[in-house]
């Protein structure tokens, strides 16, 4: 569990650095956009994607668990428990990382870009 953690945390980190937003770039300097684009995903590395991950699973285990525990009794509790961890871990990670693209986003068009998506 802890490993599929550390995985899905480096996972969410690595998509904000490929995902760039979509810019109109017509009139822009490259050079200028590069450096503004690379202070934004700084700005992005700020959420805590390891946060909501690790919450996404507390709250996945604690449902999954109570959920296979009125199914299959104990064994089930702990089955439920494994399998909501691992999905509310992707969701929590995947909202991590959707917030970070949009805190690039924000950043760009407060910087006066035109942000496309």
């Amino acid at each position: 569990m802890k490993h599929l953690l550390v995985f899905i945390f480096a996972l969410t980190l690595t998509a904000c650095a490929r995902n760039k937003p979509i810019v109109d770039t017509k009139g822009i300097d490259p050079v200028a956009y590069e450096q503004d684009l690379a202070e934004c995903q700084q700005y992005a590395a700020q959420v805590d994607t390891g946060g909501k991950a690790a919450g996404g699973a507390v709250a996945g285990a604690v449902v999954g668990g109570a959920m296979g525990a009125v199914i299959n009794g104990s064994k089930g509790a702990r089955t439920g428990a494994g399998v909501g961890a691992i999905g509310s871990t992707a969701k929590g990670a995947a909202r991590g990382a959707r917030e970070q693209q949009q805190v690039v986003k924000n950043c760009l068009r407060g910087r006066g870009y035109k942000v496309l998506n």
